[in-house]
């Protein structure tokens, strides 16, 4: 089988019979099938993208104790916080407010203030769910895995929002995975954790010669070739299911790589934009240098969806901590990094909605935290947990909508406060999911993990 599958890697790929917990396939009808899930690692700014603040302009230069806004800082609003690293050089307090480093304008029949980096994303908010009212406990970059899971990096790695979705729903697809990962992982690599390396993303790669690691013949072989390789494997492991019947890992395995046989043939197909139109293609922005990588991303992603896959994340931002993390420099970093994005998401919005798949497919545009009102290192911004913004659109969520606000000066989130698991219950609602039914018996669940729909934002 090494010659068939070029040494594949078969532990993500396994399927839902070895090693994993009873699913519950107990599934309401609900309007969303697909999430499409898009990161920017290291943490966008909410006040230079979503929530424009102008007080920071009008105090600019001042501390913040010489504000009208002194008590954002009270000891006890500040609480919640569990460093990871203490007296890092990031995540701390920065008292001397730093001006906003682009202009705004307000779009759309609901008037949502958008930053000027994000023009495309700004004309179409009337699809948007703006969520300005996030917050988190990890003030270092751990939050990217706080985010995803419900825990903070000290606790115990639990599985992640796409884990719990492959997990809880039946495949659209025998032929692929029900989740796929593309772009620079965070620090967690895995993400089914107890549910079994079934539910880890399956990675793909988007450009390249090879999109699926490890899954072509190390020989050149004929698709009958193949065939009949993975035959004989059927038919030796009948042979010996025969002693052990109660091996169900045989079984498994089998279908494993039929799995891995299916992915190797389709993976390259869907991922071939050839057969897409021009227009389609300068939607996702294939005729720009600098948009043009996280275009052939989003396109794939739409292609996935198209298929069948469940939940496709897409990480944008390299680096160790994700190249969003602008402690100096904010205005030069977060300029080349929006223009990268936003012309791409703008145009997935735009062509889901013309193909009628935005009704059933969420998409979800998303941070680990914000950053400071206060300057670091004299031109950047640092982490800040207490308060961000989000956006969701699609699969029953209301468009043209504004959903929680920051104070005057986007240092805390005041009104409808929402937790990282609120997003997760959120998207488990719409896919028809009750978080409750996602326990496994020998790992109880924090009550936060299971998070609270926010029902304001439904249509």
């Amino acid at each position: 089988m090494g010659a068939s599958v070029g040494g594949l890697t078969l532990s993500s790929w396994l399927p839902r019979v070895l090693s994993s917990p009873s699913r519950p396939h107990s599934a309401r009808r609900r309007p969303a099938k697909n999430v499409i899930w898009l990161f920017m690692r290291g943490g966008l700014s909410h006040m230079e993208s979503f929530d424009p603040k102008p007080a920071l302009n009008q105090y600019a230069g001042k501390t913040i104790a010489e504000t009208p806004f002194k008590n954002v800082q009270d000891p006890e609003r500040l609480k919640e916080v569990r460093v990871v690293v203490v007296n890092d050089a990031n995540g701390q307090q920065r008292n001397k407010i730093y001006p906003l480093q682009i202009g705004s304008k307000r779009y759309g029949q609901v008037g949502a203030e958008v930053s000027d980096w994000f023009p495309h994303l700004g004309r179409r908010v009337d699809d948007l769910a703006i969520i300005r009212s996030m917050w988190t406990t990890d003030d270092n970059h751990g939050a990217q895995v706080q985010f995803h899971s419900g825990r903070h990096m000290l606790d115990v790695r639990v599985p992640t929002i796409g884990a719990w979705v492959a997990y809880g729903l039946e495949t659209l697809n025998d032929g692929l995975p029900e989740f796929v990962g593309m772009g620079p992982r965070f620090f967690d690599k895995r993400d089914g954790h107890y549910l079994g390396p079934a539910y880890d993303a399956v990675p793909l790669t988007v450009g390249g010669e090879h999109p699926l690691p490890y899954a072509q013949p190390e020989r050149e072989l004929s698709t009958g070739e193949q065939r009949l390789e993975f035959d004989l494997v059927r038919q030796l492991n009948r042979v010996k299911q025969a002693s052990f019947p109660r091996d169900v890992a045989l079984t498994a395995r089998t279908q494993a790589y039929d799995l891995a046989f299916h992915m190797q043939r389709e993976i390259p197909e869907i991922l071939d934009f050839s057969k897409e139109s021009g227009a389609t293609r300068r939607l996702y922005g294939f005729d720009q240098e600098h948009t043009k990588a996280f275009g052939q991303q989003l396109l794939g992603a739409r292609r996935l969806v198209e298929r069948g896959v469940r939940f496709v994340q897409i990480m944008h931002g390299d680096g160790a901590a994700g190249a969003w993390d602008a402690h100096s420099g904010l205005k030069a970093n977060h300029a080349k990094l929006a223009a990268q994005v936003d012309l791409p998401t703008a145009g997935l919005l735009q062509d889901l909605k013309q193909r009628g798949m935005l009704e059933e497919t969420i998409v979800v545009f998303a941070t680990e935290f914000g950053r400071t009102p206060g300057s670091q290192n004299g031109d950047g911004r640092d982490h800040h947990p207490y308060g961000f913004s989000i956006w969701m659109a699609g699969g029953g969520i209301r468009g043209g909508v504004i959903h929680g606000a920051t104070d005057e000066i986007g240092f805390h989130a005041v009104e409808n406060r929402h937790y990282v698991t609120d997003v997760h219950a959120t998207l488990l609602h719409q896919l028809g999911l009750d978080p409750r039914s996602l326990e496994v018996p020998g790992h109880k669940r924090l009550e936060r993990d299971f998070g609270h729909v926010m029902t304001d934002i439904l249509a």
